[in-house]
């Protein structure tokens, strides 16, 4: 694992590449298989990189190395195109383990899906062909001083065969050990593309200055974009994907989802593992143990039933998805997004009240530093900010009771 934590506010250079081409998935069952033996790895150092801010290099590498950032990438083109329901569980498994890193990956699969909408097929063999070598996306999207998240300041500029892009972004999830580094930058009508750089790509800066108090290893910080060249081949119309129905904004959704039940579920393992090894039984119970105690029963029953609710609401959505991929209509892509929302609902309150819950029932030495269990609080609580869930009651209020559908975008 590396050892080195990461502190200083300053521009990181780029990541060297693996030198083998990455694994391959063959099909759903090993997605699932190849999440679960990554996860047993994953969560042995989890807490402690959380609390010294250890980024997750050796893991990432792993993880990208194993297959699981091809998974969606379809088969026409020698990707395993395991299903939506199959991503979810992938990225719930990993998040359970640390969910700074099944967060890492989300915006690169949400790429890959972009990708498959908006490019043209030479393009599709291009970076498709890159995604299966290994080539990690981070993400450089979203903007810190615009008045809203759809609005962009950063532009660039055609220059023939490339293009030139300027600009300032933040909240940019994984470019610090990205290999490509896709920007949303509009062209001179307006229109949101994705330029995909090169990590290292003169002009392309990322600083090291994330400093929520959750989340703290998603290899976030402030990208600097100071007239940095992109090949048109790597310059894809991102807002097709949006100019009519497709499952991509439910696909970058959906990520989100499964992130926040993975917090859910580590948070409800803990707290069962601390009442049954940690925990003293109330004075006023008469019981010797803990895990007897007829409260503690009931709120773990009740936080297993929502996560429960949660994770069936994911494999709903994930179905939805599928169809709307083979079959993007204006129905089938409300009825993926509104599914979807409505797993966010679940997803949200279930990681916000099993992360609270833990330290009620296993007690006031599960608050210990040691521990280090707020972690999973911090996680939920600043993962689950990246959309208003209120809105997400306003998307299934509008459909189910005037038929309206839900917007298009990557929030919807």
């Amino acid at each position: 694992m590396n050892v080195i934590a990461k502190t200083d506010r300053v521009a990181v250079p780029g990541v060297k590449r693996p030198e083998k081409p990455a694994h391959i998935i063959k099909d759903d069952a090993e997605a699932i298989a190849v999440a679960h033996r990554l996860a047993a790895e994953f969560v042995k150092g989890s807490a402690e990189r959380d609390r010294e801010r250890i980024w997750p290099a050796e893991e990432l590498d792993a993880f990208s190395q194993s297959g699981l950032w091809s998974i969606n990438v379809p088969k026409a083109f020698g990707g395993p195109e395991v299903s939506y329901v199959t991503l979810a569980k992938v990225v719930e498994i990993i998040s359970e383990a640390d969910s700074s890193i099944g967060q890492i990956s989300q915006n690169h699969l949400g790429v890959v899906a972009a990708i498959r909408t908006a490019s043209d097929k030479a393009q599709q063999e291009l970076l498709f062909g890159e995604i299966l070598k290994g080539t990690r996306f981070g993400n450089a999207f979203s903007e810190f001083g615009s008045k809203r998240a759809v609005d962009f300041e950063t532009k660039f500029v055609d220059h023939g065969d490339h293009v030139v892009v300027t600009g300032r972004k933040f909240y940019s999830s994984g470019a610090l050990l990205a290999h490509k580094v896709p920007i949303v930058a509009l062209d001179d009508e307006g229109r949101a593309w994705y330029a995909i750089a090169d990590r290292d790509a003169p002009g392309l800066t990322v600083i090291d200055d994330w400093s929520s108090f959750g989340q703290r290893t998603t290899l976030s910080g402030t990208v600097i974009l100071d007239n940095v060249k992109v090949d048109k081949t790597w310059l894809v119309p991102g807002y097709k994907g949006y100019d009519k129905p497709t499952a991509d904004g439910a696909i970058f959704q959906i990520i989100q989802v499964a992130v926040d039940t993975g917090i859910a579920s580590a948070a409800i393992k803990e707290t069962i593992d601390f009442v049954r090894t940690k925990s003293r039984a109330w004075v006023d119970s008469g019981l010797d143990h803990a895990w007897d105690d007829p409260y503690t029963i009931q709120a773990v029953g009740a936080l297993q039933l929502r996560l429960h609710a949660a994770q069936a609401l994911l494999d709903k959505a994930g179905h939805a998805i599928d169809r709307a991929v083979a079959d993007p209509t204006a129905d089938t892509v409300a009825e993926a997004q509104v599914f979807t929302a409505e797993a966010k609902i679940l997803s949200t309150e279930i990681a916000i009240e099993a992360t609270n819950k833990l330290f009620e029932l296993a007690g006031t030495r599960s608050t210990l530093a040691e521990h280090n269990l707020d972690r999973h609080w911090r996680n939920a609580r600043t993962h689950t900010l990246h959309d208003p869930v209120r809105w997400k009651y306003s998307i299934l209020g509008k459909y189910f009771l005037n038929g309206e559908k839900p917007p298009l975008h990557a929030w919807s």
